[in-house]
């Protein structure tokens, strides 16, 4: 009988496919786990990831509208929206929760957030998608690898960019809403302490109540 087999770069594109998954999820998960560490948080980081959805739905889609294959460059674009997308997210969340810290309800806090960071966003998005427009539109030798990588990028910017100013605030009031419908705000209690200007009594506050 006959058989065949791949070969080459065929061959390497195959290998690389397969673990291409796992290594945008094991990038996914780092992005967690630094954002969980640094915001002391499960919810801020599942707020602030939820924008790489966005970024590789744009991704995709450029690619089809260009009829561009899911390459080895593709992939690298890919993860690279991981942190990319994710910048936008961190500036609304970030400044949202300083707002509440100072008294804000979360509804005023996101909103106020989201008016306050547009032009930064808008500014570093609109910078990087201008700086990377030349990659996907690349000439000459080596022209097809950069139009994958630069087109995966560039679609994916652009859509989280958009979708996310909308996206990231409702989840954020979605998501503290939630937790604060389970977990229920505890009141101070007094508890009896020589050792200050209470009238003998400590004031605990509601995170030092378990």
């Amino acid at each position: 009988g006959m058989s065949y087999e791949w070969t080459g770069i065929s061959l390497e594109e195959i290998q690389s496919g397969n673990l291409a998954i796992l290594i945008f999820a094991l990038g996914l998960l780092f992005v967690f786990l630094v954002l969980a560490a640094q915001y002391e948080s499960l919810i801020d980081p599942l707020i602030i990831l939820f924008a790489v959805p966005l970024a590789v739905l744009g991704a995709l889609a450029a690619q089809m509208m260009r009829g561009l294959q899911n390459d080895v460059f593709c992939q690298i674009g890919l993860v690279m929206l991981i942190g990319l997308a994710s910048k936008n997210s961190i500036l609304i969340v970030e400044f949202a929760n300083q707002l509440h810290a100072k008294g804000l309800s979360y509804q005023k806090a996101v909103v106020d957030a989201a008016l306050t960071r547009l032009r930064p966003i808008l500014m570093t998005s609109l910078a990087f998608i201008f700086g990377i427009l030349p990659l996907a539109l690349a000439e000459g030798a080596g022209a097809n690898s950069r139009h994958s990588l630069g087109t995966t990028v560039l679609g994916g910017m652009i859509l989280s960019t958009i979708l996310s100013l909308y996206v990231v605030p409702v989840l954020y009031l979605v998501f503290n809403s939630l937790k604060g419908m389970i977990i229920k705000e505890k009141k101070p209690v007094v508890l009896p302490d020589d050792n200050n200007d209470l009238g003998g009594k400590k004031l605990l506050e509601p995170s030092e109540i378990v």
